[in-house]
Formats: C-alpha cells, sequence, structure tokens
C-alpha cells in the first residue's frame, strides 16, 4: 500500500472521528472514502485501535505545529493567546466539525488505552503551550499559569462544543468574545 493510501486513510479516519468519535472510525466507511477494499487498511493499521490512534497522534502533532506557528508569527503573549482559539474555530468552519480529540475524549472510559495516551497528549501540549505563553507574559507563577491554561482550553473546547451543538460559529465567535471580555483570555492575572 502506498503512502498515499496510508494517508488517504488516515484523513478519512481524521473526518470520520470529528463526525462522529471514535466509534465512527469504521474500516468499511473510510475504504469506501479512500476507493480501497477494507481489508487493504489492516496492512498498515492492524485494528481499529492502532488507527485510532494513529489519528489521535496525527491531530495532537498537527495542533501543536499550529501552536507554534502562532507563537513564532505572534511573539506578544497577548496577541498568541487572542489567537489561540483558532485552532478551534477551524474545526467548526469545516463541516461543523468538532476537535477530534474533544470527541474522543467525551468517549475516554471506552477507549483502547493508546488512544487514550494520544488523547491526553493533545490536552497536555495545549495547556503546556498555553501555560508558557502565560509565563512568557509574566502573568504569575507557574502553577498559576498551569491552572489559567487548564481553565482557557477547558472554555474554548467547551465553547466548540456548544456552538457545534447549534451549528453556528458565531455562537463560538460570541462565546471567545464573553471569555476575553471577563478576562479569563488574558495574559493578565486578576489580583
Amino acid at each position: 500500500m502506498s503512502v498515499n493510501a496510508r494517508e488517504a486513510i488516515l484523513d478519512a479516519a481524521k473526518t470520520a472521528a470529528q463526525t462522529h468519535g471514535y466509534n465512527g472510525i469504521n474500516f468499511r466507511s473510510i475504504g469506501e472514502v479512500v476507493g480501497i477494499k477494507n481489508a487493504s487498511i489492516y496492512y498498515h493499521f492492524p485494528s481499529k485501535a492502532d488507527l485510532g490512534a494513529a489519528v489521535a497522534e496525527r491531530y495532537w502533532q498537527d495542533a501543536a505545529k499550529a501552536l507554534d506557528n502562532i507563537r513564532e508569527a505572534n511573539p506578544e503573549p497577548q496577541q498568541s493567546l487572542k489567537l489561540y482559539p483558532s485552532i478551534f474555530r477551524t474545526s467548526l468552519e469545516n463541516g461543523n466539525r468538532l476537535c477530534l480529540v474533544s470527541f474522543m475524549a467525551a468517549e475516554y472510559q471506552d477507549l483502547p488505552d493508546a488512544v487514550k495516551d494520544q488523547v491526553k497528549k493533545f490536552a497536555e501540549v495545549n495547556i503546556e503551550w498555553l501555560t508558557q505563553v502565560l509565563i512568557a507574559a509574566g502573568s504569575a507563577d507557574e502553577d498559576s499559569c498551569k491552572a489559567r491554561a487548564r481553565a482557557i482550553y477547558a472554555a474554548v473546547a467547551g465553547a466548540q462544543l456548544i456552538a457545534r451543538s447549534r451549528g453556528d460559529i458565531a455562537l463560538f465567535d460570541e462565546l471567545i468574545g464573553s471569555y476575553e471580555s471577563a478576562g479569563l483570555i488574558s495574559a493578565d492575572f486578576a489580583e
């Protein structure tokens, strides 16, 4: 199986998982989308768990690259924080999809361990990035920045979930605006 077919499988599995969660990863459906026999998928991914873990791993790696790009293009911490929600908004812009890992996190108890590990890694990557941006802003000590980072991550992921359930990307923007007005998505800590 070619590298291109492997990439097509991963892309189709990502779309399925963003639309229907881990349970939406179905070899037959993915085979139909890619145009191969579902048995051919087993060449690179011996099980659904292997495919799910590979998709989730690629997802957090892509998110980490996007976050690094935001930081490199916007060395001012406040601007980086302001752009952070864009990585979640992109999924909504692309067919009203949910963040793949947010969807899988909702199914966490039923996930294979290899997939759980990748789901955790996505959260860790986001929280660590946010923590470092807040520290760079001189906002507070590391523990306070990490707590704030967890709150920002949870709030933005929650805004995406609410907007998706309403099919209304403007609602996502409204919620993010509310978080900014309330000072949650800010490099400043309330004293």
